[in-house]
């Protein structure tokens, strides 16, 4: 993928609104996600019905890495099961750690795939990935 249409993806993500905000909802499961080496600090809020990610928002304070890349995981995971949720966790993981992985799953998420050049930016594009994965497996 070209580096302009990427940073264009990130950028686009990183101002979209459409998931953004705090849910008192008690029906939501919140994670609060912090990399204590810099300013990310997000809260997941999670809803799971019937083993399905039923709704997921975000807020906080981060970098653009970090919060671009929580509103591309928002889109793609709303509506999976657990199961395919973990799975396209797990796949979006071995993209940012260069080991093989599905491309196709991962659709918008596929921008960050070479994270890697920059090695303390790949904590900035797994934070919130890692928060949802850890609230996720308590279900399995």
């Amino acid at each position: 993928m070209d580096a302009n249409i990427k940073r264009s993806i990130i950028l686009d993500n990183y101002e979209d609104k459409t998931n953004r905000m705090d849910i008192e909802d008690t029906s939501y499961i919140k994670h609060n996600s912090r990399n204590v080496s810099c300013i990310d600090n997000i809260n997941l809020y999670i809803k799971i019905n019937n083993n399905t990610i039923e709704d997921l928002k975000f807020n906080g304070e981060a970098c653009v890495i970090s919060t671009s890349t929580t509103a591309i995981m928002c889109k793609l995971l709303k509506g999976k099961t657990i199961k395919e949720a973990i799975d396209i966790i797990k796949n979006y993981d071995s993209m940012i750690e260069e080991k093989e992985y599905n491309q196709e799953l991962l659709k918008e998420a596929n921008v960050f795939d070479d994270i890697y050049k920059q090695p303390s930016r790949k904590k900035c594009a797994t934070l919130t990935w890692h928060g949802l994965l850890e609230e996720l497996n308590k279900y399995e």
